[in-house]
């Protein structure tokens, strides 16, 4: 991202970026702590050597020092940038790409890895940083259109989040040099979130864990009323509990149980069971190849899990009608997945 940056620099420093490091704003992002050559055609001429840190630069009135820590773990607000910086070079020199899983970071080294957590949703993604940025109070890290759409808040301005560093194995580092996504991470639970948020100075509960505590009974209500114990097999000779056994008790009527049981029907009887809703309309949070991560998200939105084929799919239904479905996705997008869509068959 391109930001006036105002940068103090030595003489030595000075002749050390103008030698063939990456660019913010035009001007030298700072040292190469790896020399190794870049790779062929291959990946797109998109690498992760060399690795640059760079020199404390300023924007604004605000001085801003990169360095490489390797158990930085923060939270904050992610932003997105897209399509308006197609094609334009990133901080270390590459070009950016709006689908690509990247981002944009103060101080982290160039490139590196972070897990991304969505603090609203749970939704875990990897991404690559490959640029300086964003230079907002209030903004911990800027995400290419194509990882605020994995991560679901690409029809947000801004969501909370935890960036956390990682190493990656090479297989995923790869896919996101290619500018694919790598394999989603298992949500985050629900009491993290909480804490994370609170962290954050964001008190109400995630709207992911109101899904899930909606989608389950209802503990204040009242319980259903028992069912009434009938001693129909009661022996004869046995007398009642509160009346008095008269001189010489005559045989109970054969007939008794049977007495007892028509007057119990004509008393008001039991709502029936509703019918189940035919339909075939569903609303589906996502699909999953791997049945654990599809449990783990039905169970924090309080969704069902159904195999499709060979794929685990977390949704909600079936609906009677379009309509009805179409009422219910309303309430699940404002619940935290923007992501879900209608679906129609089994």
């Amino acid at each position: 991202m391109k930001w006036n940056v105002e940068r103090t620099v030595t003489a030595g420093a000075l002749a050390l970026a103008l030698s063939g490091c990456g660019m913010v704003d035009g001007r030298g992002d700072g040292k190469l702590v790896d020399r190794r050559p870049l790779p062929t055609a291959t990946n797109q001429g998109v690498s992760d050597f060399p690795v640059k840190i760079g020199e404390p630069y300023k924007v604004g009135n605000i001085t801003y020092k990169p360095e490489d820590r390797a158990d930085y773990d923060d939270v904050g607000y992610a932003s997105w940038y897209g399509e308006e910086l197609q094609g334009k070079d990133t901080a270390n020199g590459e070009r950016f790409n709006p689908d690509a899983i990247t981002a944009a970071h103060r101080t982290l080294p160039l490139p590196s890895y972070v897990e991304v957590t969505s603090l609203d949703t749970g939704r875990t993604i990897l991404v690559r940083v490959n640029d300086r940025g964003p230079f907002s109070g209030d903004r911990l890290i800027d995400l290419s259109q194509g990882a605020a759409r994995q991560l679901g808040i690409a029809g947000q301005g801004h969501a909370p989040v935890r960036v956390r560093r990682v190493t990656p194995p090479e297989q995923e580092r790869a896919a996101l040099r290619m500018g694919n996504p790598a394999a989603e991470r298992l949500e985050s639970p629900a009491m993290m979130l909480t804490a994370l948020r609170r962290k954050l100075g964001i008190t109400p509960t995630p709207p992911m864990a109101i899904a899930s505590a909606a989608a389950k009974p209802n503990a204040a209500a009242a319980p259903a009323a028992p069912t009434p114990m009938i001693p129909v097999d009661l022996p004869a000779s046995e007398p009642v509990a509160t009346a008095k056994p008269a001189a010489k008790p005559a045989p109970a009527p054969k007939t008794k149980p049977v007495a007892v049981a028509a007057a119990i029907s004509t008393e008001k009887p039991a709502a029936p069971a509703p019918a189940a809703i035919k339909g075939n309309w569903y609303v589906q949070l996502g699909a999953f190849s791997s049945k654990p991560r599809a449990d783990a998200m039905a169970t924090r939105a309080g969704a069902r899990v159904d195999a499709v084929g060979s794929l685990f799919r977390v949704r909600f239904g079936p609906y009677a009608s379009e309509a009805a479905a179409n009422e219910s996705l309303r309430s699940i997008k404002a619940k935290g997945y923007p992501e879900a869509l209608i679906l129609s068959g089994g």
